[in-house]
């Protein structure tokens, strides 16, 4: 589909920095930016609350504003407006969501949560949750923890860390699996 003439009009006052122009430009587009992340979220099966969808749609309207609205530069006009930002959306929904769900499998995302939740959080506490789990990390084997922090922590893919460790990506999964386990074995132990 063809960028429409209202489109490249919207998106020339927006790149001229127009009065007025970004809130058009929300205004048109907002609606599109949070069905995609609804899309996004129950294709991958996760629940998805309000306040969840405003902070992914806030920072995918920050990505556009970035740089100069570098994102709006480099788009090339060949399809529609809405198809363009669609992927946007799609790789910022997607990315926020798997930081979340991988956090959550590390069982951090409640503490998190009630972190950011809570005035004048400490940030002493924080500082010790991450030395907690880098004493939970030594624990395990060199190759799992390291298999681990790559996961988890610096959101590599299976490739990524398969590439990076001269490992098969296909063994990844099996050296995550056991680090999981040994890590739940620790926890448990620990608060029994």
């Amino acid at each position: 589909m063809p960028l429409r003439d209202i489109d490249r009009k919207l998106l020339d006052r927006c790149l001229e920095k127009e009065p007025g122009a970004w809130n058009d430009f929300v205004d048109r587009y907002v609606g599109l930016i949070y069905h995609v992340i609804h899309h996004v979220a129950h294709a991958r099966s996760l629940p998805i609350s309000s306040v969840d969808v405003e902070d992914v749609a806030a920072e995918v309207l920050l990505k556009i504003v970035d740089d100069d609205y570098a994102l709006l530069r480099k788009f090339k006009r060949m399809s529609s407006l809405a198809t363009y930002l669609t992927v946007v959306t799609r790789r910022v929904a997607m990315k926020k969501m798997i930081r979340r769900q991988r956090a959550a499998e590390l069982g951090h995302s409640v503490a998190h949560r009630a972190g950011v939740t809570e005035e004048g959080t400490d940030e002493a506490e924080a500082i010790a949750t991450a030395e907690e789990v880098e004493k939970m990390l030594e624990a395990l084997p060199e190759r799992e923890a390291e298999v681990v922090r790559m996961y988890h922590l610096k959101f590599l893919n299976y490739r990524q860390i398969g590439k990076r460790l001269g490992i098969s990506e296909n063994s990844v999964g099996p050296i995550l699996a056991n680090a999981r386990k040994r890590l739940r074995h620790a926890a448990e132990q620990r608060s029994a």
